[in-house]
This record gives C-alpha cells, structure tokens and sequence, in this order.
C-alpha cells in the first residue's frame, strides 16, 4: 500500500492535471493508517521494528496530507474555471466534496449575478437540496440505504453528512444523529 500512495502523491505532485485514483483509494489508505497503528502497539517503541513503524506513519501521513491538499485545490480550481473535472478521476468522497463544491459556486455565481443587474443580493438554495438534512452523528452508526437508494456510512460520533430528510428525521428520532442549522 505503501507503494501506491507514495505513486499517487509521486503522479499528482508532479503533474497539472487531476490524476485518477481508484474509487475506494481513500478507504483502503484509513485501512493501511489503522493496520500500522495497530502493530505499532504492540511493538515496543525502542525496538528496530517499532522505530520503522514510526517513521512510516509519519512519511504516510504528510503523504496523505499533501496528497489531500493538492487535489482538493486543483477540484476547486477547476470548478472556479468552470472545467469539466472527469469524475472517474475522483475517488468516493472526492465525488461528494466535488458535488458540494459545485452546488457553492452555483449559488456564489447567482449572488454575484444578483448583484451585477443592481438587483438586491440573495443565496437562492438550489433544489438539489430539497429533502435533505444536515446532521451531526452522536454515535456509531453503520451504513444505511437512503431513501434515494444511495449507501451512506458508516458514521462515528461528531461526523457529519447531508442526508435525505426522511432517512435523518428517523436517526434524528432515534437520537442517532441531531440536526445542524445551515442557515
């Protein structure tokens, strides 16, 4: 794994372009963190081994760090130029940030269009919001299948996600998960 993400951050540092990373590419890198966390607790700290299990988190974490930064700054800069961004490029989660994004310059370019005609300026919320909720998880939570039929999760406490009305107003009742005021 080690070798994948040091390519992948390798590809992106050194090209202009968004570089494609495998769908799942983000998960299985948190699974790779946690597998080296772990045998780091059982290892002693002094030994050999344990010395070069700390240096590999380390070098892994400013890796995943830069890698993160880079892409999340070409995503914005491409939606600010309004350029196609190819979307099999993104992983899982770069595909929600990207929607999210895109959904804020819309209704940034409306506000500043508001403005331009000399009309009085307002955030009109796009449709593409209607029905769903902003929560905040108070506990674990696994996967859950929307009432859009879209996988969400799973989620640990203090996490939070847009989700669709229904699908939160039952987790909101449970006292999974409590409503965030995005107003």
């Amino acid at each position: 794994m080690y070798d994948e993400l040091f390519e992948a951050w390798r590809r992106e540092v050194e090209n202009p372009d968004l570089q494609k990373l495998p769908k799942d590419f983000y998960t299985r890198i948190a699974d790779y963190v946690r597998r080296i966390r772990e045998e780091r607790r059982m290892m002693d700290e002094e030994s050999v081994r344990g010395k070069l299990l700390q240096k590999e988190e380390e070098n892994v974490k400013k890796m995943i760090s830069d890698l993160a930064r880079i892409r999340y700054a070409k995503i914005t800069r491409l939606i600010a130029k309004r350029e196609m961004i190819p979307l099999t490029a993104l992983t899982e989660e770069e595909g929600a940030l990207y929607d999210g994004l895109s959904t804020q310059s819309e209704v940034y370019e409306s506000l500043l269009k508001d403005i331009l005609q000399g009309q009085k300026p307002r955030i009109k919320y796009l449709k593409k919001f209607k029905g769903f909720l902003v929560v905040r998880f108070l506990k674990e939570t696994p996967q859950i299948i929307g009432a859009d039929m879209k996988v969400y999760g799973p989620f640990k406490p203090e996490d939070i996600a847009t989700l669709p009305e229904e699908n939160a107003k039952a987790l909101i009742k449970q006292g999974v998960a409590v409503e965030v005021d995005v107003r």
